[in-house]
This record gives C-alpha cells, structure tokens and sequence, in this order.
C-alpha cells in the first residue's frame, strides 16, 4: 500500500471494539507467547551488553553508583538520565525495533494461518537493514527528548512509537519519514484505545513477576500484541478490500 492509501485508511477508521481486541490478544498470546520469550530473552542480553561495554567505557554512568545521593532531585535526575543514557538507547533501540518487526510478521503469519519461517531477525537482512537503524534511531532520539521534558510528554509520545514497529513489518517499502509519520497519525487517532489495551496487557504481563520474576520474560511480551490488532483492523493488509475499511468514528 501506498502512503496515502494507508493515511486514508487511518483518518476514515471506524471505531473499534475494546473486549473484542483484548480477547484477540489473549487467543493469539497463546500461540506467539514462545517467540515473545525469544525475543525478550535476546533484546535483555543484548542490552545488558551493551550497558556493560557502555559502562566500563564511562560513555553511560554508572547505575549503582551512589556519589551525590545527598543532592538527589527526582525531576532533575529524570531529565539528565534521559540524556545520559541516550548512546545505550541509540544502540539498544535499533535492535529492539529490528526484533519487534519480525516478531509482528510472525504473529501475521499465525493469525492469518501463513506459512511461518519462526525467522525473528528478518528484518536485519538486505535492504532492510539500514532502513531498521535509521528508525531505531529516530524512534530513540524522539523518546529521549520526550523523557528529557518529563513524564507527560514521553507518556503521549509512546503510543505513536509503539506503533513503529508494526507499520514498518507491513509495510517495509515505505520510507522511514513515512513510517514515522503514519505511526503518529495512528497512534493519536487511537491514543485512548490503545492506552487503555497497552495498560491491562501490561498488567497482564507483570503477573509473571510472580514466579519469582522470571515468568515476567514468558508474559511481558503480550503488552505488544493489541498494536498488531489495531493495525490490523484500521489500516490491514495489501490484499483486503477497500470495502472493509470504510466508516466513520
């Protein structure tokens, strides 16, 4: 599809049903939850590298370090960490991103009973490589400077982030300006919707704390499914009718 295709698809959405995307969730987590442990488990290690390496170097500060706790200010503390820590999420976000996108082409291909690859780093290969870098940066340069300026800022701005991944799964043609202006315009006309999905899920999802913290690597990946519906039923996929996408919110 093309970008204005999916742009017209996005403004002339109809309204969707909370129960119903939360319900699908549920059914499809039952499938997909093994590849989400997959994931989760390699962007942790991946990261905890990386934060490692970071650290020894003095690029990022050190977490457990204790000097200065006296002159502690929460609201300046948030803001400088969101700067300080911007070289490991310059690092850190292509690859969560470049994962994630492979993780929504697997939970298409089961949900729409496709041939499944299980091939997690797709997206890490070819032509898409580049393009997977430029967006994680871009997506990590918006957040830190969304967290920089506090809380309510990046808690509105991670919604339209969150739907990066899954437009550029679908839609890797696309260039990243467009990715990146289709997210925003989908997160914002699904804001509330997706909050309220993202809240519970990620409720959901912590419930793995209880086996003693470890069960949360099998769970936590479920927060990142009712995006996948949203797209689905707002904008779908190439081969769905036009018919099915027309109506008004």
């Amino acid at each position: 599809m093309t970008f204005q295709d999916i742009q017209y698809r996005i403004q002339h959405s109809k309204q969707l049903d909370f129960g119903k995307i939360l319900d699908l969730t549920l059914n499809l987590f039952k499938e997909m939850w093994l590849k989400g442990f997959v994931m989760i488990l390699v962007l942790l290690v991946f990261g905890g590298v990386m934060a490692f390496l970071l650290v020894s170097l003095s690029l990022i500060p050190n977490p457990y370090d204790v000097a200065g706790i006296e002159e502690f200010n929460f609201f300046t503390s948030y803001a400088k960490s969101s700067i300080s820590n911007l070289p490991q999420t310059l690092l850190v976000t292509p690859v969560a991103l470049g994962l994630l996108s492979g993780f929504y082409k697997m939970c298409k291909q089961v949900d729409l009973k496709e041939s499944n690859n299980d091939d997690i780093f797709c997206f890490f290969k070819g032509v898409y490589f580049r393009k997977v870098f430029v967006l994680g940066l871009m997506y990590g340069l918006i957040a830190s400077v969304a967290q920089a300026l506090f809380l309510l800022p990046y808690i509105y701005a991670f919604i339209p982030l969150s739907f990066f991944a899954v437009i550029f799964a679908n839609n890797p043609e696309l260039n990243e300006t467009d990715i990146v202006k289709l997210s925003f315009s989908l997160g914002t006309k699904k804001w509330f919707l997706t909050f309220g999905l993202m809240f519970v899920t990620g409720i959901l999802g912590m419930l793995g704390i209880l086996a003693c913290g470890v069960g949360m690597l099998f769970t936590i990946s479920i927060v990142y499914l009712p995006v996948y519906f949203i797209y689905r039923d707002v904008v779908g996929f190439e081969d769905d009718s036009e018919i099915d996408f027309i109506g008004t919110e």
